[in-house]
Parts: structure tokens; C-alpha cells; sequence
């Protein structure tokens, strides 16, 4: 009998070299440059979650005023006080312009839309991310962190229906009615001071209003406010169910929440008002 052929154990797998420095070769991490891109795709995706969840039912009302009044009763006080002021620098600056052209009688329709259009709408934005949009942050963050929304998702329930939903909407109902309040309080503001301090004629000043504004004005301004109400709560919203690193990563969010509401309010703003003066010709015209 011939002997059996002896069987040849397998080799070891190759290692890959080593390194120059003595070191195992690290994993390729994925680039910072796509972080943004990411976070503008989860963005984006909660913002179409929340326009669906919208419509479905049952809805929170309770949630609903209660957050209402909240955002209401951080944010109406100092819109009215923060008006004033804009409206009178608005109006010193363009009457002292119109003075020097020769054309002060233009000075109340400049400033009221100077307010309308573009003031009103943003003081409304940074006080619905400064005030409501922080706490709104704060709040879904700190439940992220204790598990609440884990477990209300074991429970079958949506928090974006539940928490979400509710916020955006009261952010976006409470931004257009402090739209209102600003463009009055700010109009008169202007008023005052143009007729009182700059010696205008009340006449000129409802004059010039009636001749260059018209109801449009008004619409796109309600119209953004509408918009950056949404997107004051979506961001808030979207940051607080997001943090990282426990408590201090809550703190992070709502920074960070500000900051990138600021940054997007100051880019939709220009395109809506671009879209706004090739759409709607000038009064006259």
C-alpha cells in the first residue's frame, strides 16, 4: 500500500504592509466637505415629513395652543418694542435722504415700505429663532437625551406628529400676526417721527404711502414671514432631535439652530424679494 500524500495546511492570509511610521493603516474616513450636504439632506427631509404629517390625523390641538401661546408670549412683547425703533431709524434715514434730493414728499412711502417689505418680516424671523426657536430646540433636545422620544416611538407614536408638527405650525401662525403688529407699530413709529422731528406734513407722508404701496406689499410680507416661520421651526426642530454629546450637545444645538436660521432667512429673503419685483411691477408703472 503506497502511503498517503500529506496534506499541506493553508497559508495565513497577507497582511497588508505596515505603514512607514510603524503604525496600522488607519480607515479612510468620510470626507468633512459632504458633512453639510448631509445635514441640508436631513433638513430637508424632516421639512417634507413634517408637510405630510400636516394632514394626517389625529391632530394635536392641545399641543397646538399650547405652544401657540407660548411662542406668542415670548416673542409679542418685544416685537413691539423692537419695531418702534426700526421704524424711526428707517424713517430718519430716508427723510434726511429725500431731504438732501429735494424730494421729502416721498419719504412715507419709502419708509413704509422699507418696513413692510423687508423690516418687518425680518425682525419677525430673529425673534421667532432667537426666542421661540431656542426654547423649541432646547425642549425636543433634552427629551432626545432622556429617551422620551425613543419610547413614544416603541409606543407606536410619531414624535414629528406629536411634538413637531404642533411647533411648526405655531411658529408659522404666530409669525404672520406679529407681522401685522410690527408693520402698524413700525408705520406709526415712522410717522411720528418723520412729522415730529423732520418737520414732514402728515398730508405728504399718506400721500406718498397711497401713491407708491399697494396691496401686494403687504401680501409678500405675510407671505415671508409665513416662510420663515416654517423654516424657523424647522431647523429648531431638526437640531433638537439631533444633538450630540449629551446635555452640552443640546447647548450646541441651539446655537447652532440660530445660527443656521440667520444664515437661511438672509438667502430666502433675497430670493423671494428678487421673485417678488420681476413678478409684481411698481405701482404706476
Amino acid at each position: 500500500m503506497t502511503a498517503p500524500m500529506p496534506v499541506r495546511p493553508p497559508e495565513p492570509p497577507e497582511r497588508p504592509p505596515p505603514s512607514p511610521s510603524g503604525k496600522a493603516p488607519e480607515q479612510r474616513r468620510p470626507s468633512r466637505l459632504l458633512a453639510p450636504l448631509r445635514e441640508t439632506g436631513k433638513l430637508f427631509a424632516l421639512a417634507v415629513a413634517v408637510g405630510r404629517a400636516i394632514f394626517r390625523r389625529p391632530f394635536q390641538v392641545r399641543e397646538f395652543i399650547e405652544q401657540f401661546w407660548f411662542v406668542a408670549s415670548v416673542t409679542i412683547l418685544p416685537a413691539a418694542l423692537v419695531s418702534i425703533p426700526f421704524g424711526a431709524v428707517i424713517a430718519l434715514q430716508v427723510g434726511s435722504l429725500t431731504q438732501q434730493l429735494g424730494a421729502q414728499s416721498f419719504t412715507g412711502g419709502a419708509s413704509v415700505l422699507a418696513v413692510i417689505q423687508q423690516a418687518s418680516p425680518i425682525i419677525v424671523a430673529l425673534l421667532i429663532s432667537g426666542a421661540a426657536g431656542s426654547a423649541i430646540c432646547a425642549d425636543l433636545g433634552s427629551r432626545k437625551i432622556r429617551e422620551e422620544l425613543d419610547a413614544m416611538e416603541v409606543m407606536g407614536v410619531s414624535p414629528i406628529q406629536r411634538l413637531v408638527v404642533p411647533r411648526v405650525l405655531a411658529t408659522m401662525l404666530v409669525a404672520v400676526l406679529l407681522n401685522g403688529l410690527i408693520s402698524v407699530v413700525g408705520t406709526l413709529g415712522g410717522y411720528f417721527f418723520n412729522v415730529i422731528m423732520q418737520n414732514g406734513t402728515p398730508g405728504a407722508y399718506l400721500a406718498s404711502f397711497s401713491a407708491l404701496a399697494q396691496l401686494p406689499d403687504l401680501y409678500i410680507s405675510e407671505f415671508k414671514a409665513l416662510i420663515f416661520g416654517f423654516i424657523a421651526g424647522i431647523v429648531a426642530a431638526h437640531r433638537g432631535l439631533n444633538p450630540r454629546g449629551g446635555p452640552k450637545g443640546v447647548g450646541d444645538a441651539v446655537n447652532q439652530s440660530v445660527v443656521i436660521t440667520f444664515m437661511l432667512l438672509f438667502f430666502v429673503n433675497m430670493v423671494l424679494t428678487a421673485i417678488y419685483l420681476q413678478i409684481v411691477p411698481a405701482k404706476g408703472s
